[in-house]
């Protein structure tokens, strides 16, 4: 089979943040062949199996769906753009090294783009992505170490984990988080540490894990604490810890408040 373009990619999950991706790479040279919901993902890979690289940017409840139906081949050129990410969501399914973002840009629907501080990439087609998110001039940045990246990934985590799970509470933004109900937040931080600590097998510093939060804080003091997945993320988190025997006193009194 000839191969029209030697960068093009393809694109599994064309939502906002696919969408955005998808402009940027458009934007740096590289055509994007779109896969649908409704399309076999093995049989249009094989239609393109010349793609350099294959952006997964579906949500969470569908990745492990998603990844199932990926050959072994295509392997090291999946890029994965989910929250709550960590190595095993792909390491499960065989897949060693791809290419992984904490993404900290929000994208609504008919909203422009919102940049809260640079997002890290680490894997073989980082430096692709990151050039990508800055084509947009979306704060992107290239992260050599394995290690520093799932350190990345974790304080993401922390951050989508806790701000989600506190805002069933209090609503409001994350400045009001932060200013008028700090120890709420330090505590499910605390839960949410202890929960990834026990997911990934290894301990992290908790100030530098806060230290990345409050950050991500910085980056968009208005922030809305509360998405509409809010109930799920803290139902899964609940599910996990009781899987993995996490003790989680602080988020199962917010959830105790919400059933």
């Amino acid at each position: 089979m000839s191969q029209p373009f030697a960068t093009e990619w393809g694109l599994i999950g064309a939502g906002e943040i696919g969408g955005v991706l998808a402009h940027g790479l458009l934007k740096t040279g590289h055509p994007v062949f779109p896969i649908g919901r409704d399309t076999n993902i093995q049989t249009a890979l094989s239609a393109r199996p010349f793609l350099d690289g294959l952006l997964v940017t579906v949500g969470e409840k569908d990745l492990d769906s998603v990844l199932e139906q990926i050959p072994s081949a295509w392997f090291d050129r999946v890029v994965l753009i989910q929250n709550e990410l960590l190595p095993d969501d792909w390491r499960k399914h065989d897949i060693e090294t791809p290419t992984v973002a904490s993404i900290w840009f929000e994208k609504k629907p008919g909203k422009p783009v919102k940049p809260l501080i640079s997002s890290p990439v680490h894997g073989p087609k980082a430096d692709a992505l990151v050039a990508a998110m800055q084509s947009l001039d979306i704060p992107a940045h290239p992260v050599a170490d394995a290690d520093e990246m799932l350190e990345e990934l974790v304080i993401k985590n922390v951050y989508i984990l806790t701000t989600n799970i506190a805002g069933l509470e209090t609503g409001g933004d994350v400045e009001d988080l932060w200013n008028n109900h700090q120890e709420l937040a330090r505590d499910i931080a605390a839960d949410v540490i202890a929960l990834q600590e026990a997911k990934v097998g290894k301990a992290f510093d908790p100030q530098r894990l806060m230290d990345g939060m409050i950050k991500g804080f910085d980056g968009d003091p208005q922030h809305q604490c509360m998405g509409r997945s809010a109930p799920q993320r803290m139902e899964r988190a609940l599910a996990q810890a009781d899987e993995l025997g996490v003790d989680m006193p602080a988020i199962k009194t917010v959830a105790a408040k919400q059933r």
